[in-house]
């Protein structure tokens, strides 16, 4: 009898899977320069910032990456122009899952997750 599991069996198991894999995010890529990423990073123009993004297209407190178990996840602020994930407008107050070499694009800066 073959070793049947959900994951080998089924489309659900076989994606359940496919995440597990991901790479875990563990520093971003700005200005070429790499950074650690703490259990939270604050992200705008605002000089109190962690990371401040020299730009009038950023909000003062534009978004924040934070640590929620072995993950890190990106929330917008409820910033003017909006953060994009690959591309993609994301939803203010909602927290989004970062996987390696997400592209993250803050007005016209873009952060590269690793």
């Amino acid at each position: 009898m073959a070793d049947t599991t959900i994951i080998n069996s089924s489309p659900l198991g076989q994606h359940l899977d496919k995440i597990a894999e991901s790479q875990q995010v563990s520093y971003l890529v700005f200005n070429k320069k790499k950074i650690q990423i703490a259990a939270k990073i604050t992200m705008g123009r605002e000089s109190d910032n962690d990371i401040v993004i020299d730009s009038k297209l950023a909000s003062r407190h534009h978004c924040i990456i934070q640590k929620i178990r072995d993950a890190y996840f990106l929330k917008d602020e409820g910033s003017t122009n909006g953060t994009f994930l690959n591309g993609r407008r994301i939803p203010p107050d909602k927290y989004v899952k970062l996987n390696a070499g997400d592209k993250l694009t803050i007005g016209s800066s873009n952060l590269i997750m690793g």
